[in-house]
């Protein structure tokens, strides 16, 4: 297993990472994803060990909790060897403290983060939203609090615009605050947007990528082509709705390609779609997520290779869409390119 730094960061990940959303699954959407209990959680986990994988990456809005229950469960006895994850912001009731990132709410999500997780302290707390109704100050302090009582190791945030991380930072830095070394974003052939904006920024400021549905919302798993109908037993029939949207012909486009690449290598969509994510700037890791072990051990067959230059110039131009504004001269015009080169 490739070893990474998380963005600017002294954290090493693997360049491959767990996502244990499927740990404990219950409701329409976690449901759908997987219902590990501890015993099945704790033979992945060895799985993932083994391949060395040791980033395992949860919310408490996964299942109410039941994801980070779970996990705390399968990890007992091992907690030295492993590094998790975990996010906090989403609304977890109805109550006006049961969501966003106020100063109560962060204390409060935290120490039962840390309950359900059975440890004492979580190595990478990321914010799951922007929560515009708390000044960004308190937000920070208190991050800057949990990491100094010994309860955090680093912190990040996952799905914030362009603007909310860059303000973030500037004002860590002029406070002293901890800066977020990680941005948890969707990113794969079928939606590359985090290239606009989100991209550049990382570059320039030392932000880690930790990359979710890198397979397109379940779409890249090789079961949908062009022509065919939705296998009966795709879980996008009970989850499109919640997911990134993906027009029909941009995923055959993208499929026509993969299909053609998998020819050539001998590897499976799910891998060459996973392999050309980890030749991305920026990408500190790569989050997969499986239901059963052939899924993990399908997915974990996506490093210890590469792709050739060819196939992934094949791979960009399948899955390259129009720029929205102001960010499209850049690709089209001379003049613009010049001054701002893409950053892949």
């Amino acid at each position: 297993m490739d070893y990474r730094r998380l963005g600017a960061s002294g954290l090493n990940v693997p360049a491959l990472s767990f996502g244990a959303g499927t740990f404990g699954g219950s409701g329409p959407l976690f449901g759908a994803w997987g219902n590990s209990d501890a015993q099945e959680a704790r033979r992945l986990i060895d799985i993932c060990l083994e391949a060395g994988v040791n980033l395992f990456d949860t919310a408490d809005v996964y299942s109410n909790g039941a994801s980070e229950e779970v996990l705390g469960e399968a990890i007992k006895g091992r907690r030295d060897a492993v590094l998790i994850s975990t996010k906090t912001a989403l609304p977890m009731g109805d109550g006006p403290g049961d969501y966003g990132s106020s100063r109560s709410r962060l204390i409060k999500s935290v120490d039962a983060a840390l309950k359900r997780l059975g440890t004492d302290y979580i190595d990478l707390l990321q914010l799951h939203a922007f929560d515009a109704g708390t000044p960004i100050e308190e937000v920070l302090s208190t991050l800057d609090d949990l990491v100094r009582s010994g309860k955090l190791r680093y912190v990040g945030a996952s799905n914030f615009s362009g603007w909310q991380v860059m303000k973030s930072l500037g004002l860590a830095e002029k406070h002293g605050y901890p800066r977020y070394a990680a941005h948890q974003v969707y990113y794969s052939l079928l939606g590359r947007d985090y290239e606009w904006e989100l991209m550049p920024l990382g570059l320039d400021q030392g932000v880690g990528a930790l990359v979710w549905s890198p397979l397109g919302w379940g779409r890249l798993t090789g079961k949908i082509r062009r022509g065919q109908p939705l296998p009966e037993k795709s879980r996008l029939h009970e989850t499109a709705d919640f997911g990134p949207p993906v027009g029909d012909e941009h995923l055959y486009r993208v499929m026509d390609e993969l299909d053609a690449v998998a020819q050539e290598t001998g590897k499976t969509v799910p891998q060459i779609a996973i392999n050309w994510l980890l030749r991305r700037p920026t990408v500190s890791s790569v989050i997969i997520g499986a239901r059963n072990e052939e899924q993990l051990r399908q997915n974990l067959g996506a490093v210890g290779w590469a792709l050739t230059p060819e196939q992934v110039k094949k791979l960009d131009a399948a899955s390259e869409v129009t720029a929205p504004y102001p960010y499209f001269p850049y690709r089209r015009q001379e003049g613009f390119a010049r001054l701002n080169p893409p950053a892949v």
